[in-house]
């Protein structure tokens, strides 16, 4: 039972709160700290007809595409960096199987700082000329009362559903991050703020004493949160700030099972169907795998 004291739940309980047809917002940046075994969990699920809303997208989008749950995205970019192209988006963009919604990156970052807010929309002014007004009829431009000027009106992210992955909380749901952060983290903040539910999962569940003595890294406070999972490694194959490095030889696996796909359906039924949680798809892994990834704890 969850409650206002223990919100610590099960990935199970977690995809609970996600039906089909879920506005949702997937936490992490490009091939950077995404919660990869919350994602597995929804394929797993057989999850349908989702709608994610996101700034930079990676592995996370490229997988629900493949997995058929993803109907809808909303992002400036998919793909996986230098391991190469994001297949499965492109062939369902091809097809005409996804709707593709494109805004530009920093504007994508802004969506979420409107929802943060509670506005609905967001105001630029650097849109003119571009083919994102063209391809985009969600941007509505308008005339600036005060100045005159052509503005244009974003709208706001508002995911129903938020999920991250973060170094550790509570039981409560404080969720600590470190000082010293990248935009993944940055970003997964501005995500926290911008919805109704939040799922986090985390590298490990600490007492109340432990965010007493390290208040400062409390960055998303318990009232934010509605549930939180532990996952070691719950990133994997993306990278978990100075905790864990980026698992690049399955990078190149994600990749090349990408190509087809046939391929790709076996890699779910080896990686995921195959797996039947978490703690199965790390036993497969295996211990050396896991220790040759490590990096230092960070708290």
């Amino acid at each position: 039972m969850i409650s206002p004291g223990n919100k610590i739940g099960t990935m199970a309980d977690a995809v609970a709160l996600v039906p089909d047809g879920t506005r949702l917002a997937i936490g992490g940046f490009a091939n950077y700290q995404r919660p990869m075994a919350f994602v597995r969990e929804l394929v797993r699920r057989k999850r349908q007809n989702l709608a994610v809303v996101g700034m930079v997208s990676g592995i996370e989008a490229d997988m629900l595409v493949g997995a058929g749950a993803l109907d809808r995205l909303e992002t400036s970019y998919v793909g996986l960096e230098k391991y190469g192209l994001a297949r499965n988006f492109r062939r369902a963009c091809e097809a005409g199987a996804l709707t593709m919604v494109d805004y530009p990156e920093v504007l994508s970052f802004d969506r979420f700082r409107a929802s943060r807010e509670n506005l609905s929309f967001w105001a630029c002014d650097y849109l003119g000329g571009t083919d994102i007004l063209t391809h985009n009829p969600d941007i509505k431009p308008f005339d600036c009362p005060l100045t005159g000027r052509r503005l244009y009106a974003v709208p706001p992210a508002d995911p129903q559903v938020a999920v991250l992955h973060a170094i550790a909380a509570d039981a409560a749901g404080n969720v600590l991050m470190p000082s010293h952060r990248l935009l993944p983290q940055e970003l997964d903040l501005h995500i926290a703020n911008s919805c109704d539910t939040l799922i986090v999962t985390v590298e490990r569940i600490v007492p109340e004493s432990f965010i007493r003595r390290h208040s400062a890294l409390n960055q998303i406070p318990s009232y934010r949160t509605t549930l939180i999972v532990e996952a070691p490694c719950g990133a994997h194959p993306t990278p978990t700030l100075s905790r864990w490095l980026i698992d690049a030889e399955h990078m190149e696996r994600y990749v090349a099972a990408s190509a087809s796909p046939e391929a790709f359906a076996a890699y779910l039924d080896e990686w995921v169907f195959g797996t039947t949680d978490h703690a199965a798809y790390l036993d497969r892994l295996g211990t050396a795998r896991l220790t040759a990834l490590q990096e230092f704890d960070a708290l």
